[in-house]
């Protein structure tokens, strides 16, 4: 993860995130998905403003160069960027509800560099900081070996037919270090 730095996202940001999210899906996802559920996927995914807003959407640097995104949230919604039907942005309960892990996405050419286990783990610590004890994620299939290899297990598998045609999906969930979830104190 050597010269990676990371920062809070800022409206700035806007245009630079969607067009890194465009050539996430249409490059590494594709290779889980047909045309037609990457094509899906466009109207199921993407940015979510209110995270931004809330300043917990992050963004990773390599040499001034973008190559990554992801950030958590302590509100409902699992999944979708602004466009996405079906929102839901009531706040969570640190405690009794898990904060999400939400909007990962990984520039092509810094695939396999630590890039999302690095927002991973800053997601993580942020939300244990804000008072949660578990954090939880609906994965791609592309991003599933990440999380799994993250500590992450599956939760549930689903699919989205929201955005036209079927899109396998994975909730997956994690304790998180030094809470009693995680069995320790």
């Amino acid at each position: 993860m050597s010269g990676f730095t990371s920062r809070v996202a800022t409206e700035a940001d806007i245009p630079a995130l969607v067009a890194l999210m465009d050539r996430a899906i249409a490059g590494p996802l594709a290779a889980f998905l047909t045309p037609e559920q990457v094509a899906a996927s466009r109207k199921l995914m993407g940015l979510d403003s209110q995270i931004i807003a809330d300043r917990t959407y992050l963004v990773v640097e390599k040499d001034g160069v973008l190559a990554g995104c992801g950030g958590w949230s302590r509100r409902i919604t699992e999944y979708g960027g602004d466009h996405t039907p079906g929102r839901v942005p009531a706040p969570l309960t640190p405690g009794v509800d898990a904060a999400r892990v939400r909007a990962m996405y990984t520039a092509p050419e810094f695939l396999r560099q630590g890039v999302g286990r690095l927002i991973l783990g800053l997601c993580e610590a942020a939300a244990r900081a804000g008072g949660y004890d578990r954090v939880e994620l609906v994965a791609t299939l592309g991003g599933e070996p990440l999380y799994r290899a993250a500590g992450y297990v599956e939760l549930d598998r689903f699919e989205d037919d929201r955005g036209g045609v079927p899109v396998p999906l994975v909730r997956m969930g994690k304790p998180l270090a030094g809470s009693p979830a995680a069995g320790e104190d």
